[in-house]
């Protein structure tokens, strides 16, 4: 008799956060469990991302997802994740299975401004390797924002720094 430990359910990326002035684009994997529930990038709590964006720009962080959103478009930073959709029974890249990319190939060549990619991690620069080889933009791997990428504040925050290069605000 086989017994079934959990079901695995696909899940999907969100849809891109940018505009016609969109510089620069940053690429995650897949959002985690609890910004798949609250339908918003980078929604744990722990998760660093949005206090790096603010403390790049010089600006008073804020919890409000609309504020956030006009933060990263005001200063030319497009968001998206490398995946479409996948199976996965945690947050961590390392769970991801049954995985599919988006469609980067048509977001870059409708946002033609963008000049360079950012990577939130190795998992989402791993996965942007395996399916776009022959995207030919400069890019960067980031360390990951997650809580669950063990290096202090300082240390992510410096390493952040880069993505204000090409005259990006």
């Amino acid at each position: 008799m086989y017994q079934i430990d959990f079901i695995v359910h696909m899940i999907y990326s969100f849809p891109p956060i940018a505009d016609c002035n969109s510089k620069i684009l940053i690429l995650g994997t897949m959002p985690g469990k609890e910004s798949l529930k609250m339908n918003a990038y980078y929604a744990h709590p722990q998760n660093a991302f949005w206090k790096i964006v603010f403390a790049l720009h010089d600006l008073p962080y804020s919890k409000d997802y609309l504020i956030r959103q006009r933060v990263i478009l005001q200063n030319g930073i497009a968001l998206w994740d490398v995946l479409q959709t996948c199976t996965r029974k945690s947050s961590l890249d390392n769970d991801i299975r049954m995985e599919s990319p988006n469609n980067l190939k048509t977001f870059l060549s409708n946002h033609l401004c963008i000049s360079n990619i950012f990577f939130n991690g190795k998992g989402a620069a791993s996965y942007f390797k395996k399916y776009f080889p022959d995207i030919d933009l400069p890019c960067y791997i980031l360390p990951s924002t997650s809580p669950a990428h063990a290096i202090n504040w300082e240390t992510k925050l410096t390493a952040w720094k880069s993505i204000k290069i090409d005259g990006n605000k």
